[in-house]
């Protein structure tokens, strides 16, 4: 047998612990086609919240009683599928289970040996590919324009900013903490960042951080920041909705200003997107990002939390900042 944790119950406003159960289940026997896997290393994503309500989404909402799936990265321990080999590890979308059985589709070999197998939940993972795709296909920075990039501390931001320098940007950061904005200005050599907890007029600080105005928006975050960024946008700027993570364990609909005539006047793009849309070109920008991190151009860190029982938490963590880069749990 062995342990999983399962949504008990759908949260309302923001999840707790109440919301989650810990139940242990026997394990198939694997047949052709399978693996049996041990868990190593599993993320917790902003938008596994969503999918614990029980309303229509881009993708399926989950069932009380059965797992969280998500990100992780497993050891095979069985396999029954050639090419599949015991001793390996693969990365896919994994149910919170401590080991299991499933069917090879959708597992992707990795090389520990090539980086840190956290890496590939974060910069060769999803967020890589989110930052990879967001900037450079909607945002399509150009050398001189100001980047901004909200929720810039976290597992997507850390990766755009540093792609946008590349690009020749000036790139302005918004965190919360103190210790983010050191971090961000001190390591990854952002030009300016902002704490947005504790600048009491942030649309001020924005703007003179945006001496030029503010060319392309990348959104994590939503809410009254994305509303001072988008006050001091220039013409033809291109705001990239990533997430929304401020809004997303609100109980009603909030109201914000109606930025619709300021992209009329401003002839501004504002385009949401889900990783998922450029499935077909994931190999594509793999292969970019492997280049930058194996030629130490792009940096990365990540929170780690340690035991399988500490998932919950670790997710639940998230919506109160605590993470400084892609938090993950290794088991």
């Amino acid at each position: 047998m062995t342990r999983q944790i399962i949504l008990k119950s759908r949260p309302v406003g923001i999840p707790t612990l109440d919301n989650f159960e810990s139940r242990s289940v026997d394990i198939h026997v694997v047949s052709p086609g399978q693996v049996r896997l041990m868990a190593h290393t599993m993320s917790v994503d902003p938008y596994l919240r969503g999918r614990m309500n029980d309303a229509p989404s881009y993708i399926p909402s989950f069932q009380l009683g059965e797992p969280i799936v998500g990100g992780g990265v497993a050891r095979i321990v069985e396999s029954k599928t050639e090419g599949f080999n015991v001793g390996s590890y693969v990365m896919g979308y994994l149910p919170w289970q401590e080991e299991m059985v499933i069917d090879t589709a959708g597992l992707k070999i990795v090389d520990e040996n090539l980086a840190p197998l956290s890496f590939y939940l974060g910069i060769l993972g999803m967020p890589g590919l989110t930052a990879w795709f967001g900037l450079t296909d909607i945002g399509k920075p150009q050398p001189g324009e100001t980047v901004v990039i909200s929720g810039a501390a976290g597992a997507v931001g850390i990766v755009v900013e540093q792609l946008a320098k590349i690009q020749g940007c000036h790139v302005v950061g918004i965190a919360g903490s103190d210790a983010k904005v050191r971090y961000l200005k001190d390591e990854l050599k952002f030009d300016e960042v902002i704490n947005y907890k504790t600048t009491s007029d942030l649309e001020a600080a924005i703007a003179l951080a945006c001496p030029s105005g503010v060319d392309v928006y990348f959104d994590n975050v939503g809410g009254e920041i994305s509303d001072a960024v988008i006050a001091q946008i220039n013409k033809n700027a291109r705001i990239i909705i990533c997430g929304q993570i401020s809004l997303y364990n609100a109980t009603s609909q909030p109201m914000g200003p109606r930025i619709q005539s300021v992209l009329l006047k401003k002839s501004a793009l504002m385009q949401g997107f889900i990783v998922g849309n450029y499935s077909s070109r994931f190999d594509e920008g793999l292969k970019a990002l492997s280049q930058l991190v194996g030629t130490g151009k792009l940096k990365y860190t990540n929170t780690t939390y340690h035991g399988f029982e500490r998932l919950p938490e670790a997710f639940i963590d998230l919506f109160e900042g605590k993470n400084l880069g892609k938090l993950i749990v290794e088991l």
